[in-house]
Parts: C-alpha cells; sequence; structure tokens
C-alpha cells in the first residue's frame, strides 16, 4: 500500500491553470519584449557555436571524428532536430507561460517526478554550458591581451598559467610537454596542486552582480554585447567571402556520415539559446505572442548565420589547419588580416559574456520554479526587495559555476551539457502530445503544424543524435546517467519529503485557516 501511495505521489500533476495562477502571484517585474527575447535568444545561440564549438566540431575531438567542410551538412541537421523543439517548445510556453522552461512543463504532464528529473537536467545543461563558456572567455581574453604586447607590461600580457587554468589542465600540460609541475604552479602543503581559472572567475562574479540588479538592465548589456557580436561576424562573412578558395571545401567530408553526425551533435550545444527565452516567460510583457516569434526568429536566424560562417572559415583556412581555441580570429590571419583578427578578439568576448549572461538567467529561474515548488529549501526563493530578482539563487549558481570551473573537463561538461539539451527537447516533444490528448480543448495561441507527426520527428532526430554520439563520447555517456542517479537519490531522500510536508501543510491551512504558516 505505502509503495502505491508513493508511485500515486510521484506521478502527481499540476495543471495548466495551477501553474499559471501561481505565476500572476510572483513578484518578478514584466519588463521584457520580443525584441529582448530575440537579443536573449541570439545571444546564447550565436556566441557558442561559432566561438567555442565550431573548431571542435570541423577538426575533431578527442572522441568524436571531425565533419570537415561538411559541418554546414552538420549545422542543417541541427537546425532540422532543433526545428520541431522549437515549434513544440513555441506552442506549450504560449500556453502556460511560466518560469522553469522545461521542468514547468513536464510537471503539468507528466507528474512530479519527472518535473524534478527534468528540471535536474536542465542544472546540467545550463549550469555546466557556463562553465565551458567561461573557460573560453578566459581563452579569448587571453589572445585579447597579446594585443597589447607592446603596450602593457609583460607580468600582465602573459600572466601565469596557472592563473588562468584548471590544475587538471596544467597537469596534463606538464605531461605531455615533460614538465615538472611543482616549477609550472604552486603547490599547497607541498602536495596539492593550486591552479585557478581567474578571468572565469572574474566574469561569472561581475555577471552575477549584474544580473541581481534587475532582468532589464541585463538585456540592455546583452544586447550591447550582441551588437558588437553581430558587426563581427556579418563582417567576417563579407571580408572572408573574398579570400574563400574552393579547393578547401576538399575532401568534403573526410569522416564520412560519423563526422557529419558528430559535428550536429557538438553543434546542437549551442541551440540551447532558445530554451533560455522560454525560462523567462513571467518576465515577458506578452508572452503568449512574443514567446513562439522569439524562439523560432531566434532559430532561423542563428541557423543562416552558422551556415555562412561555416562556408567562409572551411573556405579560408585549409582541413588540418583550423584552429579549435580561436577559429573565426585564425582564419583572419591566415589571410594575413591580422588587424582584424584583434576586432574579432572583442566580438568573441563580448558573444561569450553574453552567453554567459543569458545561462545563469536560465539557471536562476528555473531553480526559481523548483523552489516555489517546494524541492529546494523556501529560504532560496527570496525576491530582493529593491531589484525584483532571486538574489539567492543568482548568488548560488553563480558560485556554483565558479567552484566548479576549478576542476571540470571542458569537453566534458560541453558533451553533458549536450546530453541534457537532448534530452529536455525530446520531453517538450512529448509534453505536447500529451496534452493535445488530456487537454484539447485549452487555449493556444501557438499551435505546432502537422501534429502528431512534427513532435514525433522531434523525438526521433534529437533522439537518435543522443544515442548515435554515445557510441563514442565513452566518458561522458557513463557521467550523464551517474548525474541522473544523484538527481533521484536527492529526489527520494529530500524532494519526496518536501512536497507531501507542503501538502500536509495545506491541509492543516484548510482545516484551521485562522493558524498562519511559520
Amino acid at each position: 500500500m505505502e509503495l502505491n501511495n508513493i508511485f500515486v505521489n510521484a506521478l502527481k500533476k499540476k495543471s495548466p491553470d495551477e501553474l499559471i495562477a501561481v505565476s500572476k502571484k510572483s513578484d518578478l517585474k514584466k519588463t521584457l519584449n520580443v525584441m529582448d527575447l530575440i537579443v536573449l535568444g541570439i545571444g546564447a545561440v550565436v556566441g557558442t557555436g561559432i566561438f567555442t564549438i565550431i573548431g571542435t566540431a570541423i577538426q575533431g575531438g578527442p572522441e568524436s571524428a571531425g565533419a570537415g567542410p561538411a559541418i554546414i551538412i552538420s549545422m542543417v541537421l541541427a537546425a532540422i532536430a532543433c526545428v520541431f523543439s522549437a515549434l513544440c517548445y513555441s506552442e506549450i510556453a504560449a500556453m502556460i507561460p511560466v518560469a522553469g522552461s522545461a521542468y514547468t512543463y513536464t510537471y503539468a504532464t507528466m507528474g512530479e517526478f519527472m518535473a524534478w528529473m527534468v528540471g535536474w537536467i536542465l542544472m546540467l545543461e545550463y549550469a555546466i554550458g557556463n562553465i565551458t563558456v567561461a573557460c573560453a572567455w578566459t581563452g579569448y581574453f587571453v589572445q585579447f591581451l597579446k594585443g597589447f604586447k607592446h603596450i602593457l607590461p609583460d607580468f600582465i600580457v602573459y600572466f601565469p598559467m596557472w592563473l588562468r587554468n584548471d590544475y587538471r589542465f596544467m597537469l596534463s600540460y606538464c605531461d605531455k610537454y615533460g614538465l615538472d609541475p611543482h616549477t609550472q604552479m604552486p603547490y599547497l602543503f607541498d602536495k596539492i596542486p593550486f591552479a585557478v581559472n581567474l578571468p572565469a572567475m572574474a566574469i561569472v562574479l561581475l555577471l552575477t552582480i549584474l544580473l541581481i540588479r534587475g532582468v532589464k538592465e541585463s538585456t540592455r548589456f546583452a544586447s550591447i554585447m550582441v551588437g558588437v557580436n553581430m558587426c563581427m561576424i556579418i563582417s567576417f562573412i563579407l571580408l572572408g567571402a573574398f579570400y574563400v578558395k574552393p579547393e578547401n571545401w576538399t575532401p568534403f567530408a573526410p569522416n564520412g556520415f560519423e563526422g557529419v553526425f558528430m559535428g550536429a551533435f557538438l553543434i546542437f550545444f549551442a541551440y540551447i539559446g532558445f530554451d533560455a527565452i522560454s525560462t523567462t516567460a513571467e518576465e515577458t510583457e506578452n508572452p503568449q505572442r512574443d514567446l513562439p516569434i522569439a524562439i523560432l526568429g531566434t532559430l532561423i536566424i542563428c541557423t543562416i548565420l552558422y551556415v555562412c560562417v561555416a562556408l567562409v572559415l572551411t573556405g579560408n583556412v585549409p582541413l588540418g589547419q583550423i584552429d579549435t581555441q580561436a577559429p573565426i580570429a585564425h582564419a583572419m590571419r591566415v589571410i594575413e588580416k591580422d588587424w582584424f583578427a584583434g576586432l574579432i578578439s572583442i566580438g568573441a568576448l563580448c558573444a561569450l559574456t553574453s552567453v554567459l549572461l543569458i545561462y545563469q538567467l536560465g539557471t536562476t529561474r528555473i531553480l526559481f520554479a523548483m523552489s516555489r515548488d517546494r524541492f529546494l529549501p523556501k529560504s532560496l526563493r527570496q525576491i530582493h526587495k529593491k531589484f525584483k530578482t532571486p538574489h539567492v539563487l543568482t548568488w548560488i549558481s553563480g558560485i556554483v559555476v565558479i567552484v566548479c570551473a576549478l576542476f571540470m573537463d571542458l569537453n566534458i561538461s560541453a558533451e553533458l551539457c549536450n546530453f541534457g539539451t537532448f534530452t529536455s527537447f525530446i520531453i517538450i516533444c512529448i509534453a505536447v502530445l500529451i496534452l493535445r490528448k488530456t487537454d484539447p480543448d485549452r487555449p493556444r495561441p501557438f499551435k505546432v503544424p502537422f501534429s502528431p507527426v512534427f513532435p514525433i520527428l522531434g523525438i526521433v532526430t534529437c533522439g537518435g543524435l543522443m544515442v548515435y554520439s554515445m557510441k563514442f563520447l565513452s566518458t561522458s555517456a557513463l557521467y550523464f546517467p551517474l548525474w541522473l542517479l544523484m538527481g533521484f537519490l536527492i529526489y527520494a531522500t529530500y524532494g519526496y519529503k518536501q512536497k507531501r510536508l507542503e501538502e500536509k501543510q495545506k491541509l492543516q491551512r484548510i482545516a484551521k485557516p485562522s493558524k498562519v504558516e511559520v
């Protein structure tokens, strides 16, 4: 009987009406319009794909084959996989305009346990992804400083490696070049290697403070960053187009279908951006209209930019010579445009700064929704009296990224982020199918065309890319189930009990309305 009650409780859902009613009582300020949302989406999608992933997707990584010039096919595949999910996001976000993204939508369709697990996966998607971007930001910052080597002193331009890399990187670097780690970084108590990615930690700290100040202020800042970024990318496309050599596109697909599919998997890391749009639903002035426009608009604009950049990049630089750290800036040096390579570094810093901002915004809004549902301590969802932002959660999410950046492997964190993204996209497609059956008469400001075909195609394409990649990414394919197991244990030992306590308190309030909850 007890086991049966556990299953019943784990499958308890919140109706869309209940979710919307709770959101209307929120103290979050509604300040975002459709252009703000598109800026957030482009800021998250373009910066990540072009400045951190595209080089590895073309050349290949430690556990994945490169796509070569066929990266444009990889991008189209990733976009196709995304478009079905984006349509499903648009329908459900317009129907249930509540903070929390896939977590909230899962609660309305699959129940309490699946909602918690999806929220836990989203933490992997956003927080771990933010670590990858923060460390990439350091790489471009170092390149930016080198442009001032004749102006700034050497101790600033070439500051120690142990202050810009984690200790794992430093140990592998020393092993690769036969160096003594004790001469390359300090050791605590002569036993513990000490290395910190100081620039990454500093930028996350600054953006955390900015997010606490307010979402509108953060969006204005992101708009400036996105504006500079877009200017640099469009300039790269226009300038680089004159130096394209078609012979560089041969061989077109050096690693065949394996390279193309793995390229699509890696590029998918960037498309988390339109998911971030839906996390701001409670701070959007007209979510029913603006969310679908912003989600689909972001996907279309970013895919066009990706393909254009990939064509120019692979046309400018021969296969095998594309840099995986800063591919766009390196391409400009190959065509002897060093002055523009410096500008590209500025654009990259702006792009990655906007990505960091938006990922952290998404993290805090999802945690806010989970805290409001009592899966997390009630004290975490406090709203700042002056700025009307969830300041406690914002600080926590920033500190988590800073701490994890000390020891997380960058390649593994990016792959784990991808597994989280694929899973959440699949869940959204399933949620749309469920709501079409369980609540067919609910008003839908936007509807997925050709349902159930398009949601099913979303499940198949995302699931196919995810399963195929697991054949090659053995390390992250092991860590992802471990992350799910950790989430299950937290729900079983804390979240489930908190939900039952909340239900008990509600019954007590109904029985004794004069009593005030402490």
